[in-house]
């Protein structure tokens, strides 16, 4: 396993912890960047990694991104993130849940957990039964919690629309193209949003049927995955993992605009700047995802704390997305400064590193 402290992704992190389970076959990394604002909270996601090292990196850049999105949102949570290495069959097992929930149990409070890629409610419910640092749980009625994935979703989709009101001078989503990379959870909720106020859509995911049968539903089109990048659009929206805003990436593009969900769509810090000086609008992932979390957070501190309970409180924070992205876009045309430097520099200030 790659030495975390030279990763150059590695920044200041206050623990990196390898999890090994021989008898559950558990392979796992937990990562908490900062608990200046309260524990690390963010999801855990299953994955196959090419490399060991990919694992490293990914939990590295996400638990940093989570530092930065829960401060950013107003909530009292610090950052975290893990990442359980599946292997190429994707096999996973209660006894690898189990092994996993006391790992998170183990630090006593400083990792809260929840759903992520590869991870579901009911991998949650499993996880539980080993520890109560975790959210996202099933929930009933109008109480906040649950699947965090359409909460991201409507996060994003009132983000796409501040971006086209900043960049494109309009109220309504009527006609605008929106092309949208990943057709999942959180891909589909903003596709059908959307498509319900008039967006004309261009859909793609690497499970091409998926993407069409989508497409069918909402009278939009279905690509190839390798050509939504290139397709001509008012919106790219990047909804499937990160890392796809690298100079070839961002060459690529035919857009005003760049609103999604992935988490770390830039590949490196200087692809930022290389999307503004393209003319292209770039709503920082952290930002505009943060529905998911905030709907889990709020979860946990009813459940813990007697926190406000009603989903209408997660959507009442949901709703605030596009005033902070304002104030990005802003502040980044007064100073010069991309956007995601923008909210980096706001981030850091938050969690005590600026």
């Amino acid at each position: 396993m790659t030495a975390f402290w030279i990763e150059p992704d590695f920044d200041d992190h206050e623990l990196v912890q390898l999890v090994s389970d021989r008898d559950s076959g558990l392979t796992a990394l937990i990562a908490l960047h900062s608990t200046h604002l309260g524990p690390g909270a963010g999801g855990t996601r299953f994955w196959h990694y090419a490399e060991p090292a990919d694992a490293v990196r990914d939990v590295l850049r996400l638990s940093r991104g989570m530092s930065y999105k829960n401060a950013m949102a107003g909530l009292p949570m610090g950052g975290g993130k893990a990442v359980i290495l599946a292997d190429p069959a994707g096999q996973k097992t209660p006894q690898m849940l189990a092994a996993f929930g006391r790992a998170v149990n183990s630090l006593g409070g400083r990792y809260v957990t929840a759903e992520d890629v590869g991870i579901t409610e009911a991998d949650m419910v499993a996880i539980a039964r080993e520890t109560r640092f975790v959210s996202g749980l099933p929930v009933e009625g109008d109480a906040a919690g649950g699947d965090p994935g359409p909460f991201t979703a409507m996060g994003i989709y009132h983000g796409i629309k501040a971006a086209v009101r900043h960049k494109l001078g309009r109220d309504d989503m009527q006609g605008v193209h929106v092309a949208l990379q990943g057709t999942g959870s959180v891909g589909g909720g903003v596709a059908r949003l959307l498509a319900r106020d008039g967006a004309r859509l261009t859909l793609a995911d690497i499970d091409a049927a998926r993407a069409q049968a989508l497409a069918d539903e909402l009278d939009g089109d279905a690509v190839p995955a390798d050509a939504v990048m290139s397709t001509a659009c008012d919106v790219f929206s990047p909804n499937a993992l990160g890392a796809v805003l690298d100079e070839e990436g961002i060459a690529r593009l035919d857009c005003a605009i760049v609103a999604g969900g992935a988490n770390n769509q830039l590949a490196r810090p200087e692809h930022g700047p290389l999307l503004a000086e393209r003319g292209i609008l770039y709503a920082p992932d952290y930002v505009i995802n943060a529905g998911g979390i905030i709907s889990v957070t709020l979860e946990y501190l009813c459940r813990t704390e007697g926190g406000p309970c009603d989903i209408n409180e997660v959507r009442r924070r949901i709703a605030l997305i596009p005033e902070r992205l304002q104030q990005i876009w802003e502040e980044s045309a007064a100073s010069g400064l991309s956007p995601d430097q923008v909210a980096d520099r706001m981030a850091q200030r938050l969690i005590g590193r600026g």
